[in-house]
């Protein structure tokens, strides 16, 4: 099993963005007069559905399946224990499906549009001269890796993101890529409560 060295959060795939995809899922129903819970409106739906919600939180199809194979799950503790576990067990393959769902650091789109842009929402008030930076570095990482740059962005601010990027591009490519997918897991974590509050 892979230990992911500790980092940041958020990546893009080399041959272009990804298309705008399903937002998250919306308020939780209503059965006898009150809610129910993100968690239990979630354990309910059969395989297909669930899955399909968890391709907004991680576009590994591959993940989204297992986890939700998995069900029911007792509480978000335990959901985020399997997450974790799948996620650890997958391939270089289904992460890299993974990255390409985000955008660019900086830039809007990708499958879970929303979410990126409070995640990165740190990077709106950047400076000209960060910006280009971080084009520049994007464009650098993208180059040397293949995939885009991924770090969980929520609460960083554009100058720490850059910092972390320039800094990872002195990683070779096997390295670079655990990083991030250790980025990854962080930001599906978060992720997954913000789906599992709903």
């Amino acid at each position: 099993m892979l230990r992911f060295p500790p980092t940041g959060e958020e990546v893009t795939s080399r041959n272009g963005r990804a298309a705008p995809g399903p937002g998250p899922p919306g308020p939780p129903a209503v059965a006898g007069g009150g809610e129910v819970s993100g968690l239990d409106r979630w354990n309910a739906l059969p395989q297909e559905e669930a899955a399909a919600e968890l391709l907004a939180v991680c576009h590994s199809r591959r993940w989204a399946e297992q986890v939700a194979a998995g069900r029911p799950y007792a509480d978000l503790a335990g959901l985020q224990k399997a997450a974790d576990e799948v996620w650890t067990a997958l391939g270089p393959e289904d992460w890299l499906e993974a990255f390409a769902a985000h955008p660019r650091i900086g830039e809007g789109g990708g499958r879970s549009a929303a979410w990126s842009r409070q995640e990165q929402s740190g990077v709106g008030g950047a400076g000209q001269d960060v910006q280009e930076a971080l084009d520049r570095g994007n464009a650098a990482y993208e180059a040397r890796f293949g995939h885009v740059f991924l770090i969980a962005a929520a609460g960083r601010s554009a100058d720490e993101i850059l910092a972390q990027l320039e800094a990872r591009l002195g990683n070779d490519p096997a390295t670079e890529l655990r990083v991030a997918a250790g980025e990854h897991r962080r930001i599906t974590r978060l992720r997954i409560e913000k789906l599992m509050a709903t």
